[in-house]
């Protein structure tokens, strides 16, 4: 599996709709590749995020994160609206 694959197939990973040989592909992968270790634990913080943030969508901004994602919501708020 290249590092393009990995990317292509997180999510399915993350909901656990990979048959047992891609997932065991995909997680071959992530043992060997430090940097797509890296990639998948900080996609899963930012999937954490993302539904912590909905939970409450008039609620305070966790101090844990960071402003640049807050703006870069906020931007994409108004760009829908």
């Amino acid at each position: 599996m290249t590092c393009q694959e990995f990317v292509d197939f997180i999510l399915a990973y993350l909901e656990r709709d990979l048959g047992e040989a891609e997932r065991t592909t995909f997680e071959a992968h992530v043992g060997l590749c430090p940097p797509c270790l890296d990639y998948l634990e900080t996609y899963k913080d930012t999937v954490a995020l993302g539904i912590a943030c909905c939970a409450e969508p008039e609620g305070p901004v966790p101090d844990d994160v960071p402003e640049q994602l807050v703006q870069a919501v906020l931007s994409a708020r108004r760009a829908q609206s």
